[in-house]
């Protein structure tokens, strides 16, 4: 299958997924948009009132941060991709329960592997914990870190912090800045990686040598 048929048997499951509680509540599941392409990965927490209402990610006040920093780098979303933790907006926007992150997780994987994003960027402690484990936030947030599947992840603090908290607003829009060059890394890491070559069967011409990423 395809990046894109993948991505969207995904979108088709959740959108009618009873793994978890939260399915009871939901006006419309969030699986996720963007480039099938994209070589950057946004995963933040899960969907608020605006999310849940539109069935897409980032769409509210939050999104509009986003939309913002993204444009400070030169990136729209259609270059990226944009998903959440959990597909399903939690009661009164609050925090994801384990067991709820744990239903979504085969659906986030997924993902992640159809694209074979270069770069991953965490917003928030909740997606971040899948990929730093219990550290800190306040302390990692703005590290970048390879990672054994070839990408590089970096952590960074959730848009919507940005507007509650206003002092965090240039913390995070100075992390944003390293994207760019997180993304040249992880570009740069690509190039030099082993490549394979297929043999040819007989009377077929020799392949191009093919990358592995």
């Amino acid at each position: 299958m395809s990046s894109e048929e993948i991505l969207r048997e995904v979108a088709v499951e959740v959108s009618t997924c009873s793994k978890c509680n939260l399915c009871k509540g939901r006006t419309r599941a969030v699986p996720g948009e963007g480039s099938t392409s994209a070589k950057i990965l946004f995963i933040g927490e899960g969907p608020g009132y605006h999310e849940d209402q539109q069935g897409r990610p980032f769409v509210g006040p939050a999104g509009q941060f986003l939309d913002e920093l993204l444009a400070s780098i030169n990136l729209k979303r259609s270059d990226v991709f944009i998903t959440n933790v959990v597909k399903c907006r939690p009661p009164q926007n609050r925090d994801p329960q384990p067991d709820e992150i744990a239903a979504c997780n085969n659906y986030l994987d997924r993902q992640i592997e159809a694209l074979k994003p270069r770069v991953i960027v965490t917003l928030g402690r909740f997606s971040m914990a899948k990929f730093f484990g219990n550290e800190k936030i306040s302390v990692i947030h703005g590290r970048a870190r390879k990672k054994d599947a070839g990408y590089i992840c970096i952590a960074m603090y959730h848009p919507a912090a940005g507007l509650h908290q206003a002092s965090l607003k240039d913390v995070i829009r100075e992390d944003f800045k390293k994207i760019p060059l997180v993304m040249a890394e992880a570009e740069r890491m690509a190039a030099a990686a082993p490549k394979v070559v297929v043999a040819p069967k007989k009377n077929e011409e020799p392949p191009q040598q093919l990358s592995l990423f």
